[in-house]
């Protein structure tokens, strides 16, 4: 039996409530701009455009609470979001059975190097720099669909010491989860381990050492980080 070359990196998991079991992690598709009211604080039109995604690597995950001050960046913004975990996938699935795949719910943040993420914009080129760093994804533990149902309406906010920041409901997504995973499945082969961020509400903004951050999504649950 053939061995690696180099030591074989870890698979990267995730906690799931009421079991020690975890959830293996294969690839995280972010959805951009997926609220009215964000597309509008970041200059962009809200209407029903076609939807655009990127990615950030599994390892980009951190379940410690804690969220270290990236390097390289004076402007780092929290988004809350909600996390769609899948558990079976394929190609070209239609919207209708597309809830078929989806194995529970998180919440997440999509922190964000803002200012690098604006230098890529502005000079044309892709956003990884700004989005997919280390510690770049605090996250909650996944809720089983079969206790959570399939949420499409409920309160999602984020409080930055205790001050509101963000608070939005799940019912303003403009591309709904069904939709995201069918036109999803229509540019990559989704399978089971993969992780969808869904778009954030408006209110995003800096965040700096020190601070404590709660999310909480209606029906999934809640997310506390602090910026180390």
């Amino acid at each position: 039996m053939p061995g690696y070359v180099i030591e074989a990196p870890k698979p990267v998991t995730a906690p799931v409530a009421g079991t020690e079991d975890r959830f293996p992690v294969r690839r995280i598709y972010c959805v951009g701009r997926n609220y009215a009211a964000h597309a509008i604080e970041m200059g962009h039109d809200p209407d029903r455009e076609e939807p655009f995604f990127f990615q950030k690597n599994p390892d980009n995950l951190d379940f410690s609470g804690n969220f270290p001050y990236p390097p390289k960046s004076d402007d780092v913004h929290h988004e809350i979001e909600l996390v769609v975990a899948l558990k079976s996938g394929g190609r070209d699935i239609a919207s209708t059975d597309a809830l078929d795949l989806v194995y529970g719910y998180a919440v997440g943040l999509d922190m964000t190097r803002r200012d690098l993420q604006g230098a890529m914009k502005k000079a044309g080129r892709p956003w990884e720099i700004g989005k997919a760093f280390e510690h770049s994804l605090p996250c909650s533990q996944i809720v089983p669909a079969t206790g959570t149902g399939h949420p499409d309406k409920g309160r999602i906010a984020l409080e930055v010491n205790g001050t509101l920041r963000q608070d939005g409901d799940l019912n303003q997504l403009i591309w709904k989860v069904p939709e995201i995973i069918s036109y999803l499945s229509a540019y990559f082969e989704l399978a089971a381990g993969d992780l969808i961020l869904t778009g954030t509400p408006s209110g995003v903004g800096p965040v700096a050492r020190g601070d404590r951050l709660r999310g909480t999504i209606d029906g999934v649950g809640s997310l506390d980080v602090t910026v180390i």
